[in-house]
């Protein structure tokens, strides 16, 4: 045995080499150009949407310090982005349940359909949208039939109890 000490030598292998005349280009890949992940929202957008917000809590209060908007924001918007469970919220986009609270509140408040034709309305301003051509996609399918129909239940006369009988 030489080398691994653990396997002996029939099973030890060895890749081929490609041929010399092949140039080396043909085994590299191609490396994909991908965008760099949002992980804060933009100064911009922040300013256009930060209005529809409510008012944040005063800094100098009783209690935990105030975790601000735009940081429960970016939280919020990462775990949408990602699907991972709100306790597993990075650090940085502050506690899990503080964002799941004041996601659970805007959700109620109707935050979310303000931002959304807030940023329709400014999408619409710098790319415009097509209003003429929309679509829609759905899905229906058969609920399945649950077997045979049952027969009616009759219903039972209440029996009438003797005292002191139990």
């Amino acid at each position: 045995m030489t080398g691994w000490s653990c396997f002996p030598d029939r099973y030890r292998f060895s890749l081929p080499l490609p041929p010399y005349r092949v140039s080396i280009k043909k085994y590299q890949y191609r490396k994909k150009k991908y965008l760099p992940t949002i992980r804060h929202i933009p100064d911009s957008v922040w300013n256009e949407v930060k209005d529809i917000l409510p008012e944040e809590k005063p800094s100098k209060t009783v209690g935990r310090p105030a975790v601000s908007f735009r940081t429960v924001m970016d939280g919020i918007l990462y775990i949408l982005r990602t699907g991972c469970q709100w306790k597993m919220l990075p650090r940085e986009y502050g506690s899990g349940s503080t964002c799941h609270r004041r996601f659970q509140e805007w959700v109620s408040l109707g935050i979310f359909q303000k931002l959304w034709v807030r940023l329709l309305q400014i999408y619409n301003s710098v790319r415009g949208i097509k209003w003429r051509w929309q679509s829609l996609d759905s899905a229906s399918v058969k609920a399945p039939l649950g077997g045979t129909r049952q027969a009616p239940v009759r219903q039972i006369e209440a029996r009438q109890v003797q005292k002191g009988t139990f």
